[in-house]
């Protein structure tokens, strides 16, 4: 498969392959973080949910912080939403082309994998839901949290990052999965340009949110 090719597969790995989440430990401490959101209460009535993956990415080689994340992030701070994190149960490989193999796999089986925590959506009105393009679809750990929950009357803009695929259609798959919601124009990042033009990253983000 040719990194680019939103068919090929994921964005945030292997270009248009897989990649995956972040090592144990870092899963862990997001987790922690992520369902204190939860317990606390909701601060605003925005909610940005997001997975991605730290470890060896397409076109920027090893990072400590995920392509989605950095996006998420600027997305939280510019419209002051919470955060919560979907950390997977059991973290993907680091190594690309490992997480690639893993995540194809996952989709081949229709594969929901377990998450960590968990977060109550109903105070939010608006949610920004952000991921990789894994195989041109969302990762599939991502669907798992989708299905855990009532969308009904949500307003949900989904946000990606990616080597070359854009959305990939993934706005369809999320308004089919999330019945009952407002599904609104995407936006999507390339995984080089969150890492590596921050600027620019930032100019896409507040142009999508006006």
């Amino acid at each position: 498969m040719l990194a680019g090719v939103g068919i090929a597969g994921c964005s945030e790995s292997r270009g248009a392959q897989s990649s995956a989440a972040s090592s144990a430990e870092t899963s862990k401490s997001a987790a922690s973080s992520s369902t204190s959101t939860s317990s606390a209460g909701p601060k605003a009535d925005s909610l940005v949910v997001y997975f991605s993956h730290a470890g060896e990415n397409y076109g920027v080689g090893y990072i400590e912080e995920g392509n989605t994340a950095v996006v998420a992030k600027m997305i939280a701070k510019k419209t002051g939403a919470d955060l919560f994190e979907v950390v997977p149960a059991e973290a993907y490989p680091e190594g690309y082309n490992e997480c690639c193999d893993v995540a194809l796999a996952e989709q081949n089986e229709n594969a929901r994998p377990a998450f960590e925590g968990d977060i109550d959506i109903a105070p939010y009105k608006t949610i920004y839901l952000g991921y990789p393009i894994w195989w041109g679809d969302l990762p599939m750990c991502l669907y798992t949290f989708l299905e855990a929950h009532d969308w009904s009357g949500k307003a949900i803009r989904p946000f990606c990052t990616h080597a070359g695929s854009g959305l990939a259609g993934t706005v369809g798959s999320v308004q089919s999965t999330c019945t009952g919601a407002d599904v609104g124009q995407g936006l999507s990042i390339a995984g080089t340009t969150a890492q590596n033009s921050r600027d620019e990253a930032q100019s896409a983000v507040e142009a999508w949110i006006g």
